[in-house]
């Protein structure tokens, strides 16, 4: 008998996890999966209408729902309110459309900073509504965090697959490099390209002690995928790297300059926030579904990360 087909729409499908996806799903091929990667210039998803005409045009039959307003620690501080605003109507309208059309799972990236400020580590699954998360980007956290009460809502009432992935700090091509609204990692990764090619030092900004796990964005796409064909809860799943393999800044940018082969100097900007100091996931319930899983190690995945930027430079997310 033949696979039922599954159109799986991506949200947010041209960005960092988007293009994790299509790499995980080009590597790794079903016959009965066809993938649509949606830009932001596609459908502006907080318009219900627009929102419903793009899945009237596709019809999926499940949605991998990354679109979202996002930006590194000082765009969230500059702008809590729109954060909040903008990512709860996203995600309303993505879910609900998805209910009313009929898509049979839904799975929606959340992130390890919707996690509470005050708490105890490792963080787990369980601990996502404890307690009020960081002052620096409460906005996004909390519209992230009303994915998990949504989800709930609608597998209880319409007996839907809705669930929801945490990757913790994620990195790769097609990130956002912009010194100013970008993650760290993409942050440092463009820094160090300009420093080598003037010749300046590297100024990091605060003081290099803060910690995160990171994870390559194939790696987080091939995870994606697992969950999207085999993981049947409706609570979230953490994915991430071993509570071992956190490090700190200083050795985030030590191993970004090692990928450009930068031997310049390093200046640490301490007028500048490190924001939290850890937020430490742990993995363990990732690990007892696969326990195989073998993660790219973060000097290979950083350099290569850096000579994708390299040769990509004028086209990238500057």
């Amino acid at each position: 008998m033949a696979c039922t087909k599954k159109v799986i729409l991506v949200t947010g499908g041209t960005g960092l996890v988007g293009q994790g996806i299509k790499s995980a799903a080009e590597q790794n091929p079903q016959p009965n999966e066809e993938f649509i990667f949606l830009s932001s210039k596609d459908a502006d998803l907080t318009s219900r209408e627009a929102t419903k005409s793009i899945f009237e045009k596709h019809r999926p039959t499940h949605v991998i729902h990354l679109a979202a307003k996002v930006g590194g620690l000082y765009g969230n501080m500059r702008a809590n309110l729109q954060f909040f605003r903008i990512n709860m109507s996203i995600n309303d309208n993505v879910l609900s459309v998805s209910q009313e059309y009929g898509v049979k799972k839904v799975v929606s990236c959340l992130s390890t900073c919707i996690f509470p400020d005050k708490t105890s580590y490792p963080i787990d699954e369980t601990m996502i509504h404890n307690g009020a998360p960081h002052t620096s980007n409460y906005g996004y956290s909390y519209a992230k965090r009303m994915i998990d009460v949504l989800n709930k809502g609608y597998n209880q009432q319409h007996g839907t697959n809705y669930t929801a992935v945490v990757p913790t700090n994620v990195f790769g091509p097609h990130d956002n490099f912009n010194l100013e609204e970008g993650h760290v990692m993409p942050g440092l990764i463009h820094k160090v390209y300009k420093c080598k090619e003037n010749n300046t030092p590297l100024t990091v900004w605060g003081t290099g002690s803060a910690r995160r796990q990171f994870i390559y964005s194939l790696d987080l796409g091939r995870l994606f995928l697992w969950v999207l064909r085999e993981y049947q809860e409706t609570e979230p799943i953490i994915l991430s790297v071993g509570e071992e393999d956190e490090i700190s800044i200083k050795t985030a940018a030590e191993l970004v300059a090692k990928g450009f082969d930068y031997e310049g100097e390093f200046v640490y900007d301490t007028t500048r926030s490190d924001g939290q100091y850890k937020k430490t996931a742990s993995n363990s319930k990732l690990r007892k579904y696969l326990p195989e899983f073998k993660f790219t190690p973060i000097d290979e995945a950083i350099r290569a990360t850096c000579q994708w930027f390299s040769e990509h430079y004028k086209e990238a997310r500057v």
